[in-house]
């Protein structure tokens, strides 16, 4: 049925139980669907070797074209749904597309430009085998700040981490993640569930978290993954007290010591790891002893098919997981000359363990001294009365910034304690920060954004 030489989404269908589903917030669909029965129209023959965006107004219709289209499209371009019109048709034209896949009305610029192919639950034609082709996987990286790039993966590489770990592993789990499928952090763990024999339940964008974990619990869910602020987040709504997950993990951030210690006291009987990824080195690695950072010994050696090492504070990883390159005609080199992708995150070795400080671009100036704003975040974190905290650079005509802090409390601190925990959280920081690296302000808020990625807005002033 498959080519010798192919690995093909398809071929995990068949492995383990029969009831596996992927599900969102309206619909469910069964094994037997995804086998049996096409969700495109005219089904997947249509589409072979063309160079398709996939443009859905959900995730569950993205996760089942995505297990039609691998083996049958030259090329699938992941588009997470946040995108605007105008940066989209740059990419269009960058990534070589000559087929949407949509169940949506289109610009009317694109009107005669494209083949469109609709799509929609399963239909009751078949869903075809004819699979000749390894698919080139398009992701975008999920910079905060100007036009992102597109990202050459292949289901290979994505899936290294996956094939590596033992896909039996977690066979029979329901996944879910806070993370759209659409970008690489979700796409892993919709990999996850469809190559370990898994179900999925989706997430639902603007969803309360009280009613996600309650579709969460409803769904038999046991296994989740999110950002270090999509957990915080949880944490603060106090959803978590009748959700018990036996498998938690954060990536996409920096995962500090405070986080990790609270979901080890919200979820006692969970696994809680954090892994490093990132949409062009691909999965790095995972810790699952409770620390933050990660074990010295990772790096200068060959460690599950991943290398990683040092260069000036930055990390950089070498494997079969990382992106093959970035897509078009003007498209930077993603590796150096030996293959290591610098993944711009900032290291500091401590003892026998590294320490993530921040992303090389994040830096604070301040008078010509560097602030990792993550550094002093994870120094606030640890105050008993703080459940999240950023950290921002605001402009002084003195040393050209100053550092400001923005904090969220803990449900329940009153309001008349809040000059206290200032000064207590002013306390930890010049007992732990360089003087320069401490606040300067404490603001108390509300609410922090979190970007479509899942990660902490970061905005200076």
């Amino acid at each position: 049925m498959f080519p010798p030489d192919i690995i093909a989404l398809r071929q995990y269908l068949g492995a383990g139980p029969k009831d596996r589903t992927i599900s969102d917030a309206r619909h469910s669909v069964s094994l037997t669907d995804m086998i049996q029965h096409s969700c495109l129209a005219g089904g997947p023959s249509e589409l072979s070797g063309r160079s398709v965006l996939l443009a859905t107004s959900g995730q569950l219709l993205s996760a089942l074209a995505m297990i039609e289209l691998d083996g049958i499209a030259r090329r699938m371009l992941l588009c997470p749904p946040d995108l605007d019109w105008d940066c989209l048709q740059v990419l269009l034209e960058r990534a070589d597309i000559d087929t949407i896949v949509t169940d949506r009305p289109l610009h009317r610029s694109s009107a005669g430009k494209y083949v469109v192919i609709g799509v929609d639950l399963p239909e009751r034609r078949a869903m075809g085998s004819e699979v000749d082709r390894t698919t080139e996987w398009l992701m975008l990286t999920s910079g905060t700040s100007g036009l992102p790039k597109i990202v050459r993966h292949t289901l290979d590489g994505l899936s290294g981490a996956i094939i590596a770990e033992g896909p039996a592993r977690h066979r029979n789990a329901t996944w879910t993640t806070f993370y759209d499928i659409r970008r690489y952090g979700g796409l892993q763990i919709f990999l996850r569930a469809v190559i370990g024999g898994g179900s999925m339940v989706l997430s639902e964008p603007g969803e309360a978290i009280a009613a996600h974990v309650a579709r969460l619990r409803a769904g038999g869910v046991t296994h989740i993954s999110g950002t270090p602020s999509h957990w915080r987040k949880l944490l603060m709504s106090g959803a978590s007290a009748n959700f018990s997950p036996d498998y938690v993990r954060l990536s996409g951030e920096i995962a500090d010591q405070a986080v990790l210690d609270g979901l080890a006291r919200a979820f006692p009987r969970a696994s809680i790891g954090h892994a490093y990824a990132s949409t062009e080195a691909g999965v790095g690695f995972s810790v699952d002893d409770g620390r933050e950072g990660f074990p010295a010994h990772l790096i200068g050696q060959n460690h599950a098919g991943v290398e990683m090492k040092v260069v000036d504070g930055s990390l950089r990883i070498r494997s079969r997981r990382t992106a093959r390159a970035y897509v078009g005609a003007d498209a930077p080199p993603l590796a150096d000359t030996e293959g290591f992708v610098d993944t711009g995150d900032m290291v500091e070795l401590r003892g026998e363990r590294y320490h993530f400080v921040g992303r090389r671009g994040g830096i604070i100036n301040i008078g010509g001294l560097k602030v990792h704003p993550e550094e002093v975040e994870a120094v606030i974190n640890r105050h008993a009365s703080v459940q999240m905290s950023r950290a921002r650079s605001r402009r002084s005509p003195i040393t050209g910034a100053i550092v400001v802090a923005d904090v969220i409390l803990t449900n329940g601190t009153n309001a008349e304690r809040h000059e206290r925990i200032r000064t207590e959280i002013l306390g930890q920081c010049k007992d732990c920060l360089a003087a320069w690296k401490v606040p300067a302000v404490i603001r108390f808020v509300e609410r922090l954004d979190v970007t479509a990625a899942g990660k902490l807005a970061r905005t200076d002033a």
